[in-house]
């Protein structure tokens, strides 16, 4: 996985130096979708515990029902999303960019439905109940304005939490993101030294 030192950049729909574990559960996009929206999520399995692997088992529909109780339903499951930032601010990518993660469920964003079709989804390691960390912020941040010149048509207003885009079921990022945080550090320039 890469560390906040290192440069990111996209190349072929991935994100370059980070780890890749190509997840099953994606399928294409339609070019009548173009991206446009950029949604964030928490996810800790089990339910706040961290650098558990858990993540990536439940991406790759490896995760053993057995481990845990709260893994009974979600083992059924086949989800995923392009990306993951832990707790460290590594990086995991499951799905390139130009298909379609499974990470929004039943989800409607300007009265458009399935926001699977024209987003890209980012995981975060946490929980609903705990502050993010500073490397997290720091590689969102740098992640995001990749994101946002790769994709032109998503822009700050357009990058949004699971919460917004499934109102009543979903409550993910929760309280304790900082989305002024995150905002206004979109809104300033750019720190070079992180792009090639």
């Amino acid at each position: 996985m890469s560390d906040t030192s290192e440069s990111f950049q996209i190349r072929n729909n991935w994100l370059e130096p980070v780890d890749r574990i190509e997840s099953p559960n994606q399928s294409d996009r339609s070019a009548d979708f173009p991206v446009d929206l950029l949604v964030i999520h928490n996810i800790s399995l089990p339910p706040g515990e961290y650098g558990t692997g858990c993540i990536d088992q439940l991406f790759c529909n490896r995760l053993d029902a057995k481990r845990h109780s709260s893994f009974q339903e979600l083992a059924k499951l086949r989800v995923s999303a392009h990306l993951l930032i832990d707790r460290l601010g590594r990086l995991t990518q499951f799905v390139p960019f130009n298909r379609k993660a499974w990470h929004a469920g039943n989800s409607s964003f300007h009265d458009r439905e399935n926001c699977n079709d024209f987003s890209i989804g980012i995981e975060l390691e946490g929980t609903d109940f705990q502050e993010f960390t500073d490397n997290q912020y720091l590689n969102l941040d740098i992640v995001s304005r990749l994101l946002m010149r790769e994709y032109p048509m998503i822009s700050i207003d357009r990058i949004v939490g699971h919460c917004d885009i499934a109102p009543g079921r979903k409550t993910d990022p929760g309280p304790f993101f900082d989305w002024r945080r995150l905002r206004q550090g979109l809104l300033q320039p750019q720190l070079e030294e992180h792009y090639e």
